[in-house]
């Protein structure tokens, strides 16, 4: 096997987390492919604190306190998402007027 960090970083995440077979892995170009696994590893972040609550993650925080920084990351990611998708309009002071 190739010592390319592609069949750690892609090829395995993309057998694993999506399900594709080998054939389909080489049929697919690398670009797409890439794109997939972003839109994996994106779908997971969305989805990660999901039926959690602040006060859950307060409680967990206090035996594992690096997972604030990753329920922030859930949190804003969930933010832009939602703008984009326009269930939640970003307020600036412009927006004010």
């Amino acid at each position: 096997m190739t010592e390319s960090p592609d069949a750690v970083l892609l090829y395995v995440p993309l057998m694993k987390e999506l399900g594709m077979s080998w054939n389909e892995i080489k049929n697919t170009s690398h670009r797409e492919l890439q794109g997939l696994l972003r839109a994996a590893n994106e779908y997971q972040i969305l989805h990660s604190f999901d039926g959690y609550s602040s006060e859950d993650i307060s409680e967990i925080a206090k035996n594992k306190p690096e997972i604030r920084g990753s329920y922030a990351k859930y949190l804003e990611q969930r933010r832009k998402f939602e703008e984009k998708i326009g269930q939640k309009k970003k307020v600036t002071f412009q927006g004010l007027r």
